[in-house]
């Protein structure tokens, strides 16, 4: 079986030096691409639901189709609910049978995030297999109901960052370093390394105490995300290509053959593309043959 929470695949790729792509999807097709690239590189994965597909197809829903496609796979699978800022339907998805669940209460005062993350870890810790992802400091953009402008982002603080991960006690770490959800601007975004490579210091130089995140992967440079491995990130999202894969490919193939109508063959164009787009990344990742 390989229905498994994210926090040991990722102990694995920070101590390896790769990471583990985390896909955000939005239907069934999306799921099963993710899946197909996984299986084709023999790479750990991360399925990741924002909370509207979560709650659009219901939490029960996404946890039977994701069981029904990682139980007989052989490599390890994980179902992550990302950038949830209800601590209730945090809990909801936990008792679903999500394996990793994020509560993002970055935009609440330190203190009050502390206190929304620690009640989730414990929640989440009291059951079987199920790890925890805190924020600290607020990634720009938007993803889903979660907008912030850039000129409210802030970064993370990493004196601040041992404080949060040693009072919340969750076991994932996601500190704001510049990079953004949907769309970057330039093509030189300003992420700051120096910033997550000295939280990496100081929060796993002396072993893996906590893997940390890097939010807002679509669109970051190759040279961007291989230096961003190397100065500790293990866990990439990525969200946006994934939704303009769906959507251009989608359009595309109905522009080109608008008399046909057989909606299986949308959704295999749609598979394979999205497929291609995880693989890619994938690659970049340096995740093939890890699991």
């Amino acid at each position: 079986m390989s229905i498994v929470s994210a926090r040991d695949m990722l102990f694995e790729a920070t101590e390896g030096k790769y990471a583990v792509g985390a896909f955000n999807i939005t239907s069934l097709v999306q799921m099963e691409a993710v899946v197909d690239a996984a299986l084709e590189t023999k790479s750990p994965v991360i399925i990741q639901t924002s909370v509207k597909p979560s709650q659009f197809y219901k939490p029960g829903v996404m946890v039977a189709i994701y069981h029904t496609l990682a139980e007989t796979a052989p490599v390890p699978i994980a179902l992550h609910l990302d950038h949830c800022t209800d601590v209730a339907y945090c809990k909801t998805c936990a008792d679903a049978g999500y394996t990793n669940i994020m509560i993002d209460a970055s935009k609440q005062p330190f203190d009050e995030n502390i206190r929304q993350t620690k009640e989730v870890a414990d929640y989440c810790h009291k059951l079987s297999g199920v790890s925890v992802e805190g924020e600290l400091g607020t990634v720009s953009g938007v993803e889903d109901q979660v907008k912030v402008a850039e000129d409210e982002a802030q970064l993370a603080n990493p004196e601040q960052a041992v404080k949060f991960v040693e009072r919340t006690g969750v076991d994932l770490f996601a500190p704001a370093i510049g990079t953004a959800h949907g769309v970057y601007k330039t093509k030189e975004p300003k992420v700051h390394f120096d910033r997550l490579e000295k939280i990496h210091q100081i929060l796993n130089g002396d072993g893996v105490r906590v893997p940390l995140v890097v939010h807002g992967g679509t669109g970051l440079p190759p040279d961007y995300v291989e230096r961003l491995i190397a100065v500790g990130g293990s866990k990439f999202n990525v969200s946006t290509e994934l939704k303009y894969t769906l959507i251009d490919t989608t359009f595309d193939y109905i522009g080109g053959k608008r008399e046909e109508y057989d909606p299986g063959k949308i959704d295999a164009a749609v598979r394979d593309a999205t497929r291609k787009v995880v693989i890619h990344w994938m690659e970049m990742l340096k995740s093939p043959g890890k699991a």
